[in-house]
């Protein structure tokens, strides 16, 4: 008997013991290979002396601070853009008496499975002063000397940045408007203040602590964006941080140690955000006005006004989904790029869609995207399941510290992600750099956090005494584990794992420094395409991966339902 039990709780202890290790090694080894590879001359597999001359060589020169406030002034441009937009569209939904509520929230969420590469193509498409089709719109209609919008400046990626995080702060901002009590504001409209007064000094008041959290994340969210300064901001001639680190790649030979002291850097930037938008987090209690009582928040009376706000959502949408969408199957279906028109439905085919299905590549990366996004979300969502149990249930020493370790890479880039691993794979003598293998190890390392929060936050709703019982009935640990505390995770586990699995098969910054010709994925092959000029197969691989990201999202979200699973 004793015997038994001490195999039963070494079978804890291993489970729980492999979960910490991976994630230390996860989180910890990349930045700490980062951090040595910035300090050192010459490629990775070249030992030396460690030396600042990384650095003095990134910002030794005027041009590093052009890159340092490019950097600031587009993700914060795209910050601004994105508050106004999804705080507006938050309020509109969750505070007035606007129609159609639940249908808006449908069409304000849809953006969120479109990748950023396919968004990013689309509005070059839209508004690129040569082949724009918004722009040719107004030189025709306006008889214009030239396109009114060039795409290819910082105003440009800010409005795509911008309108590509607006879904997100939505997210945000309709949980603050949804909980907030509106007694302080019938109090002010009770003492005769009218409502734009109440507005602006109660209710924004009461949101500035999930207004001040929303901005810092996009904030972060902006700095480490890469398919914007690839794809736009190149072009343009406006650099920033991540386009410089995979132009340092991208030389012959590569710089790595450029390239990592900029990464580095960008770590630093990002952590700071973090770190801030988690005290703004924490601190957000001082602002609650959520008591145990019932409460339903003040709805505002819109008149004949509700139709217009009604369509001004259904405009976002347009912009957001439907140009973008439009566009690129009218791309897909020529044979070479020509702005719509009604005298040019003769050229339409289907030749391209029939190209990309004999494509030998395309069906290789669409098998590797497939296998790493599930294997990726499972990964996660197991690991994360064991450590939330660490962190919640368990009265480990050192739980702080495994929770903020798990949260790590949230602050590493995914670009910034790629260069630590390259580090790490070509130092070791682990030989997987340029497999699959090492793209896992990218995605469940970038994507930890995520799955963590969902588990997290279920597994704080389980009350120790189920886990008792068993326990009190001869259970061991892992069995309690697997019948009883996942069961129960149930609601996290779908969540995390459809978010998880969305987001693997459209990962482009990690990927596009570990990808090679074997272990290429969707995403990759629509950005080389897209760079060798080939814009109408773009088009149709972008509806292939547009369609089978929403059939995943319907698929998961229905066998979750079969199985018990709520995707909150």
């Amino acid at each position: 008997m004793r015997r038994k039990l001490l195999l039963l709780a070494d079978a804890r202890l291993w489970t729980t013991g492999l979960a910490v290790l991976a994630v230390v090694y996860l989180a910890g080894v990349p930045l700490a290979m980062l951090l040595w590879g910035s300090l050192k001359r010459g490629s990775p597999v070249e030992f030396g002396a460690l030396t600042l001359d990384n650095f003095r060589r990134a910002f030794g020169d005027a041009g590093a601070y052009v890159l340092l406030s490019n950097s600031i002034i587009y993700a914060a441009g795209a910050t601004l853009l994105a508050l106004v937009l999804g705080t507006t569209i938050a309020f509109i939904i969750e505070r007035t008496n606007t129609p159609f509520k639940r249908l808006l929230t449908a069409l304000a969420l849809i953006p969120l499975i479109m990748p950023g590469i396919l968004h990013t193509i689309s509005w070059i498409l839209l508004l690129s002063p040569r082949i724009g089709l918004l722009n040719q719109i107004l030189v025709r209609g306006l008889g214009l000397p030239e396109a009114p919008f060039d795409i290819y400046s910082m105003g440009g990626m800010i409005w795509v940045e911008g309108l590509h995080l607006s879904p997100l702060v939505f997210l945000l901002m309709v949980a603050a408007f949804r909980s907030m009590d509106p007694a302080l504001e019938e109090a002010a409209l009770a003492s005769g203040a009218a409502y734009p007064t109440v507005l602006r000094r109660i209710t924004l008041r009461l949101a500035a602590p999930a207004l001040a959290s929303a901005s810092l994340l996009m904030f972060v969210r902006g700095l480490e964006s890469f398919e914007v300064p690839a794809l736009i901001g190149l072009r343009g001639g406006v650099r920033v941080f991540t386009s410089r680190i995979w132009l340092a790649l991208r030389e012959f030979p590569p710089d790595y140690g450029l390239a990592a002291a900029y990464a580095v850097s960008l770590v630093v930037v990002s952590g700071l955000g973090i770190v801030l938008y988690s005290r703004l987090t924490g601190e957000s209690r001082s602002f609650a006005t959520v008591t145990g009582r019932g409460l339903q928040p003040r709805i505002v009376e819109l008149g004949r006004w509700r139709y217009v706000t009604s369509a001004l959502i259904v405009l976002y949408f347009m912009f957001l989904v439907g140009l973008p969408f439009l566009v690129l199957l009218w791309a897909s279906l020529n044979p070479s790029y020509t702005t719509p028109g009604f005298d040019k439905l003769d050229r339409l085919t289907f030749d391209n869609y029939a190209f990309v299905f004999g494509m030998g590549r395309a069906r290789r990366a669409l098998l590797n995207s497939t296998i790493l996004s599930l294997s990726s979300a499972s990964i996660v969502i197991f690991l994360t399941a064991v450590i939330a149990w660490i962190t919640v249930k368990s009265r480990w020493r050192g739980r702080g510290i495994l929770d903020a370790v798990t949260f790590l890479p949230v602050t590493i880039p995914g670009i910034v992600l790629g260069v630590s691993l390259l580090w790490v794979y070509l130092v070791l003598p682990i030989p997987i750099y340029g497999t699959l293998w090492i793209l896992l190890i990218a995605y469940v390392t970038r994507y930890l956090p995520y799955g963590f929060r969902a588990n997290s936050a279920s597994m704080i709703r389980i009350h120790d005494e189920l886990e008792e019982a068993s326990a009190m009935s001869g259970g061991s640990w892992i069995q309690t584990f697997r019948r009883v505390t996942l069961p129960l995770l149930r609601p996290g586990l779908a969540a995390g794992f459809i978010y998880v699995l969305i987001v693997s098969f459209r990962e482009l910054s990690s990927s596009v420094l570990l990808y090679s010709s074997r272990s290429i994925v969707f995403s990759i092959l629509i950005f080389d395409l897209w760079d060798a000029g080939q814009f109408p197969v773009v088009a149709a691989l972008s509806i292939l991966m547009m369609s089978i990201l929403g059939v995943a999202v319907v698929a998961a979200s229905h066998l979750g339902g079969q199985f018990g699973l709520r995707v909150d």
